[in-house]
C-alpha cells in the first residue's frame, strides 16, 4: 500500500463535505417551499412508487462524547410512545401523496439508538408502516444496535419481519478511549450481539470502528481492529472522527490535546487499511470495507453501488423518504430537512403538517455535478459527457490538473481514473466538483477536516 507523505496530507487535510448529498447542507435554503416540495413527491412517486425508507430513533440512556448526530438523552422509555404515535402521523401524512401502495426496496433504522425501543414498540411501529406498503422479495432492511442493549429479542423481532442487515457500533475497544469518548462497552457485548445475528440467520453483519478519537495510538488501535477480525463482519465502516464542537458542544467534554495529529490520524488510517485489506476485505471507498461474499462488493464491482443519507447501499431508488426528527429525504430532484427539535416535530406532526423547515431544489447543472461526485465516491472513475465540458473547463479541469500532478488521479476531457493513492482523498477529488464551493467563499469551520 502506498504511503502518504505529510506534505501531502498537510496540503489536502482541509475541511470538506463527506458528501452525502449534492449540494450539501450548508447551501440549502433555510426555508422550503412545502407546496412545492408535496407535488415534487407526488410526481417522483408517480414515476417510481419504489422507496428506501430511513426512520430517525433520536434516543439514547447515555451520552458519546465523541457523537455528532442529533440525539436526545434520557433513561425514561416513557418517551418511545409519543415519537412513536408521531412518526406513524408522518408516514400517514406522506401516504396521502402516494397514488397507490409504496414498495419498499430498503428500510434503515438510525439514531441515537434505535434499540433504545422496546421490541415490543419496534414491531408495532414497522408492522404499522408495512401494513400500507408492498414488501418485495429482494431487499435490504438494516438498523444500527447499540452492543449493550440490544437483546436477542430485538434481533429476533426485527429478522422476523423481514430485517437482514444489521450494523453494531463497536468503536474501540480500548477502556481508557472508551472512558473519554463515555462508551464502556465490554467487548464480549459485542461478541455476543454478532454471534446472536449469526445464529438468527443475518445476511450481512457491520462492525462500526472509529480513528482519529481522544487518546487512541496505533498500539491501541491495533489491538480494537484485531478484536474486530476476531469477529469476521461481513462489513467494516471506518470512520474518520469529525471533530466539530462548534454544532456538537459534547466534543468540548474532552481535552482537544488528547486529539491524535493529522499526520498520526492518517498513520491510524493507513493501519487500519493494511490490516483489512490484508484480512481479505475489499477497500469500497469512503472508509468501507467489505467481504467479497458481501453484496456491496458485488455492486461495486458491478458499478451500481449507490450512496446517500444512509451512506453505501446496493439498493437504488429514486425516493429516499426519512421520517423523523431531523430526517433528511432525497427524492433525487430536490432535500428536504425534517425539524430538528422535538417540540417543533411534534407540533408540526399533530397540526397535520410536513415538519420539514428547510431543503433545496436542485438546478439541471447541479444534478450533473452530483451524478459526477457519487462516480467517484461509488466507482472510483467518471466518464465525462461531451455536453457538460464547458462546465467542467471553468471550474473542474483546473482542479484536477492539481489532483493529478500529485499522483491522485488519472484524467483527460473523457473523464478520470482514481488512483490507489487517490483513494485516500476521495472527499477532496470529489471537490472539484463541488461547484458551490469552487465558485464561492465558504466559512471556514463549516465542515470537519479531510482526514
Amino acid at each position: 500500500m502506498q504511503e502518504v507523505s505529510l506534505d501531502l496530507l498537510t496540503k489536502y487535510n482541509v475541511p470538506i463535505p463527506r458528501y452525502t448529498s449534492y449540494p450539501t447542507v450548508p447551501y440549502w435554503d433555510e426555508r422550503i417551499d412545502k407546496t412545492h416540495w408535496k407535488a415534487l413527491f407526488a410526481q417522483k412517486f408517480d414515476e417510481n412508487r419504489e422507496i428506501s425508507l430511513y426512520l430517525h430513533l433520536p434516543f439514547c440512556e447515555s451520552l458519546c462524547t465523541f457523537c455528532g448526530c442529533n440525539k436526545r438523552i434520557t433513561t425514561n422509555h416513557d418517551v418511545e410512545e409519543e415519537y412513536l404515535q408521531a412518526l406513524l402521523q408522518e408516514w400517514a401524512l406522506y401516504l396521502k401523496l402516494m397514488h397507490g401502495k409504496p414498495i419498499l426496496r430498503e428500510v434503515h433504522l438510525g439514531g441515537g439508538t434505535p434499540t433504545f425501543f422496546s421490541p415490543a414498540n419496534l414491531k408495532r411501529l414497522l408492522e404499522g408502516i408495512f401494513a400500507t406498503a408492498i414488501i418485495p422479495e429482494t431487499h435490504e432492511f438494516g438498523f444500527e444496535g447499540h452492543p449493550n442493549n440490544t437483546t436477542r429479542a430485538h434481533l429476533q423481532t426485527l429478522f422476523d419481519l423481514g430485517f437482514n442487515r444489521v450494523s453494531f457500533g463497536m468503536q474501540d475497544s480500548n477502556p481508557e478511549v472508551q472512558k473519554v469518548i463515555n462508551r464502556i462497552q465490554p467487548h464480549g457485548n459485542v461478541v455476543q450481539v454478532v454471534q446472536w445475528a449469526r445464529e438468527l440467520g443475518y445476511a450481512s453483519v457491520n462492525l462500526d470502528l472509529v480513528y482519529g478519537l481522544p487518546l487512541q495510538t496505533s498500539r491501541r488501535l491495533e489491538k480494537t481492529i484485531q478484536d474486530a477480525l476476531e469477529i469476521k463482519p461481513d462489513r467494516i465502516a471506518f470512520y474518520s472522527y469529525a471533530h466539530v464542537p462548534w454544532t456538537s458542544k459534547a466534543q468540548r467534554l474532552f481535552d482537544e490535546n488528547d486529539l491524535p495529529s493529522g499526520h498520526q490520524k492518517m498513520e491510524l488510517y493507513q493501519l487500519g487499511k493494511k490490516r483489512f485489506t490484508d484480512a481479505g476485505y475489499t477497500d469500497i471507498g469512503m472508509d468501507h470495507f467489505a467481504l467479497p461474499s458481501d453484496l456491496m462488493v458485488q455492486a461495486h464491482l458491478e458499478g451500481t453501488l449507490h450512496r446517500n443519507f444512509m451512506g453505501y447501499t446496493v439498493q437504488k431508488t429514486s425516493l429516499l423518504l426519512g421520517l423523523g426528527v431531523s430526517s433528511i429525504s432525497d427524492i433525487t430532484g430536490a432535500f428536504a430537512q425534517n425539524k430538528k427539535t422535538l417540540r417543533e416535530y411534534y407540533d408540526q406532526v399533530h397540526a397535520g403538517e410536513l415538519p420539514v423547515f428547510r431543503g433545496y431544489f436542485l438546478t439541471e447543472e447541479d444534478q450533473i455535478m452530483r451524478q459526477y461526485i457519487l462516480d467517484v465516491a461509488c466507482r472510483g472513475k467518471a466518464y465525462f459527457a461531451k455536453k457538460d465540458l464547458d462546465l467542467l473547463r471553468q471550474y473542474t479541469f483546473h482542479e484536477l490538473d492539481e489532483l493529478a500532478l500529485d499522483e491522485l488521479v488519472t484524467w483527460g476531457e473523457h473523464g478520470l481514473i482514481v488512483t490507489d493513492l487517490g483513494k485516500h482523498f476521495i472527499r477532496n477529488i470529489c471537490k472539484a466538483f463541488d461547484l458551490k464551493l469552487l465558485s464561492a467563499e465558504v466559512q471556514k469551520k463549516t465542515f470537519s477536516q479531510a482526514i
